[in-house]
């Protein structure tokens, strides 16, 4: 096994060598990487300690033991802490070390990627439609507003006043929704931004709406800044918080973490590294009916929502070339926010993800 390790530490594709117990017995720089784990910690310690062992994996290696031949498996989701890749796996039995075998793990072409293109593609076409609409209701909107309000002068303080300052109100919330909805038409005024502090003046922001509430904050302080609009993210962070704060009726508690990802494909663009912000709160979860469709306009799980906060959010995040996932399940939501650190994109990532 000594003479074999040489070679593969030279290999851009992510090798690990474990033995008949499933004790890893090397581990190559790809896979380091990969990983986000050293060799000195992943050295003598099983395979569960740097991903979850699934049941199809588990049955693979079996089966390379067991048979003494290779296997290959496609489109594997490995968990690695909170994180899930998907990749295809090689395993393949060393002939000169009885119960060791090679695991050669490639990057597939995720299912996460043709769901972030999805995302993108639902995205634009669900902002064209909301423009076209805006501008179609501003129109009328501004006349109901004006006789409105002609008709409050011309009562002059009769009682039916109120009845007019009700049109006139929900005049101005509809012209507000309105402006709201073409936000991102703004191009973002890029410069560095240190995300650490986009979240505090998130969290301030939210506590200061939903007083009873609890932030618990877990940062990285290694997280490096990046380049975006500092403000643009303010709204779109802020957006998916108050999202997790109503969730919970404003009670209760929600965490703002930071770590760094490495290796991500964010639609279609490979990057070494991105910052990713992870926003949960322990309110009853999306219902599984709504999951695909929380960033679709119009679409709220809430009886007084207007289903525009999360779209806005992640349209705006794609203008960062970043993309926003959601996990979430009764008791726990999850909503991960990507966002490339630039300067660190992989050569000819746009058409070798």
């Amino acid at each position: 096994m000594k003479d074999i390790c040489p070679g593969l530490d030279i290999l851009a594709t992510a090798v690990l060598i474990i033995d008949e117990r499933r004790i890893v017995r090397h581990i190559n720089p790809a896979a380091e990487n990969l990983f986000s784990i050293s060799a000195y910690h992943s050295r003598g310690r099983p395979l569960s300690a740097i991903m979850k062992e699934r049941t199809d994996l588990v049955r693979a290696l079996d089966s390379a033991l067991r048979e003494g031949v290779s296997f290959t498996e496609h489109q594997i989701p490995i968990e690695i802490g909170d994180e899930t890749l998907i990749l295809n796996l090689a395993i393949t039995p060393i002939e000169d070390a009885d119960g060791a075998v090679v695991l050669e793990f490639h990057a597939g072409s995720s299912v996460r990627i043709a769901r972030d293109e999805q995302a993108m593609a639902q995205a634009q076409t669900a902002q064209m439609l909301l423009k076209q609409l805006a501008h179609e209701i501003r129109n009328p909107l501004g006349g109901i507003r004006g006789a409105a309000q002609l008709l409050e002068a011309e009562l002059n303080g009769a009682d039916l006043s109120e009845y007019t300052q009700v049109i006139i109100q929900e005049t101005n919330r509809l012209q507000g929704l309105l402006d709201r909805w073409l936000t991102p038409a703004k191009r973002p005024e890029i410069r560095a931004v240190n995300l650490h502090e986009v979240l505090e003046r998130v969290r301030n922001l939210v506590l200061a709406e939903f007083p009873d509430l609890t932030i618990e904050r877990d940062y990285d302080i290694s997280l490096p800044e990046i380049q975006g609009d500092q403000e643009q993210l303010i709204q779109a962070i802020l957006n998916v918080a108050r999202n997790a704060a109503q969730a919970n009726d404003g009670k209760g508690r929600i965490r703002f973490s930071t770590r760094i990802s490495r290796q991500v494909t964010l639609v279609m663009k490979r990057w070494k590294l991105a910052a990713r912000i992870d926003i949960v709160d322990y309110g009853p979860g999306i219902p599984s009916d709504m999951q695909d469709k929380i960033f679709f306009p119009l679409v709220s799980g809430r009886e007084n929502g207007t289903g525009v906060g999360l779209t806005l959010a992640q349209s705006l995040i794609q203008r960062h070339e970043g993309v926003i996932h959601v996990v979430s399940e009764p008791g726990l939501t999850c909503f991960s926010i990507y966002l490339p650190v630039q300067g660190t994109a992989c050569p000819s990532s746009e058409s070798q993800p």
